[in-house]
């Protein structure tokens, strides 16, 4: 098999999993570290938002987070997050439920190009990182 065929191959298999977890709105741990794969490649786009608090993210964060907007502010980046709506946005949390919360909120403010990591950062085998520096919107 040569490389081409295997980019086409993980492209294929990229656009049926964002199709998926669009409709779903639910993205797993391993999913999330194949789109983390692909857009460090820049096969795709997408932005990963954190909404637990500055002090959970401080003490471990998954690597290619790019917004931090903890819940307890969430109102104060409504605008924000408006100015994302067309993209592709995936949320994660601890454990998953804040996030599925928040989707529930953002689908009646006509969000469709969301999803949540579905068990959270605890379920997350992927890369992650202890003390990283806030994302830029917190600087």
């Amino acid at each position: 098999m040569n490389d081409e065929s295997i980019d086409d191959g993980a492209e294929e298999k990229m656009t049926s999993l964002i199709k998926n977890v669009t409709q779903s709105a639910e993205i797993s741990a391993q999913e999330l570290r194949f789109l983390l794969d692909c857009r460090e490649k820049n096969k795709v786009h997408f932005t990963l938002i954190d909404i637990r608090e500055i002090i959970e993210y401080s003490t471990i964060s998954i690597k290619g987070t790019d917004l931090l907007l903890p819940t307890s502010n969430i109102h104060t980046c409504m605008n924000q997050l408006q100015k994302l709506k067309e993209n592709f946005l995936i949320f994660y949390c601890r454990s998953g439920n804040r996030t599925a919360q928040m989707l529930q909120i953002l689908r009646r403010m006509g969000f469709t190009n969301i999803a949540h990591l579905s068990r959270g950062i605890i379920d997350f085998g992927g890369e992650k990182l202890k003390n990283a520096p806030l994302p830029k919107n917190m600087k």
